[in-house]
């Protein structure tokens, strides 16, 4: 599949609904973290999902005939890629939602694309910084300082809460440029090289998970809504969403694609008010609409339309955090 060469421009009838079903399955992914670290360690939560997942993308990949990598260069980047782009941040995003809301880690999550960029130019240096970007990084910068509320001062576990989802978003941005780099080029198709790459993540929190927080629950001894939480992040958040997201790529294109990450921070901001009766400081939206008109700025979306790499939100490798 060659995303970035699909016409951004398809009937709206053809890929709206799988482009807003993969904002809502993302975006109501942080109401299930949530509701998952209330029994769960973290660790546990994430080896539980993304083992989930793993199991989803195998089936897919029966279902398709399609395989696994078979090259061990490709395994060996997936150490990496797995360990920044699912393991890490996924349970960064559970100890970090231990302190703060689901609806602002599902803020943190957008501010992914601005991590990836710098990140991308300095270190990977698979992009290039022109004077757009680096405006649109200056405004996502700010409506970082606005989400946290520095002029309240720093400190205390909500503050420190926030920094983990934001250690998360930043994780991706060693991932995502990474990926590019060292395993985009390959010959494999993307559900093989995702379903890989959980397996590997699986791998990594099955040897971490227990030194660190012991042995895993069984999980007939957690409750119906941890288990359904569990379910829904690996196999809807994780496997559905994959292929949702490959099909809008292919029908709608790339750059239409990838402004699902605009409707993720919505819905889970909506999802956290509603079901869990979740509230915000005035400064924490307003900080994040500042954060997406960076993003927007960073990625062209506001002048001259141009295929554009699929950011961290929309990435099937890194479900959304998801």
């Amino acid at each position: 599949m060659t995303a970035d060469t699909t016409p951004d421009r398809a009937a709206l009838r053809s890929w709206l609904p799988g482009f807003v079903a993969l904002g809502m399955i993302w975006g109501s992914s942080f109401l299930f973290i949530k509701v998952g670290v209330a029994e769960l360690h973290p660790l546990h939560l994430t080896l539980y999902r993304v083992a989930t997942g793993a199991v989803t993308l195998l089936v897919v990949l029966a279902v398709l005939r399609d395989r696994l990598p078979r090259e061990p260069r490709v395994w060996a980047h997936l150490v990496v890629v797995a360990a920044f782009g699912v393991a890490l941040p996924f349970t960064l995003f559970g100890f970090g939602e231990q302190r703060v809301e689901s609806m602002l880690a599902g803020i943190w999550n957008a501010t992914t694309p601005l991590i990836v960029l710098p990140l991308a130019v300095l270190v990977f240096r698979t992009e290039r910084l022109t004077v757009r970007r680096a405006i649109g990084l200056g405004l996502g910068f700010a409506g970082v300082l606005v989400v946290l509320g520095v002029w309240e001062g720093v400190g205390g576990s909500h503050f420190t809460g926030q920094l983990m989802c934001l250690g998360a978003a930043a994780c991706y941005g060693v991932a995502i440029p990474y990926q590019k780099k060292f395993i985009a080029g390959s010959s494999y198709s993307g559900l093989s090289l995702s379903a890989a790459q959980l397996l590997v993540a699986t791998a990594q929190l099955a040897l971490v998970a227990p030194l660190v927080a012991g042995a895993p629950p069984v999980p007939t001894g957690l409750s119906a809504k941890v288990v359904a939480s569990v379910l829904a992040l690996g196999a809807l958040g994780t496997g559905l969403a994959f292929v949702i997201n490959l099909r809008n790529i292919r029908v709608a294109g790339a750059s239409t694609a990838s402004t699902v990450t605009y409707l993720i921070p919505v819905f889970a901001v909506l999802v956290g008010a509603v079901v869990l009766g979740e509230r915000m400081n005035w400064h924490q939206p307003v900080g994040a609409l500042v954060v997406l008109l960076g993003v927007a700025v960073a990625q062209g979306m506001l002048g001259r339309r141009r295929p554009a790499s699929v950011p961290a939100a929309t990435r099937p490798a890194v479900p959304a955090g998801r």
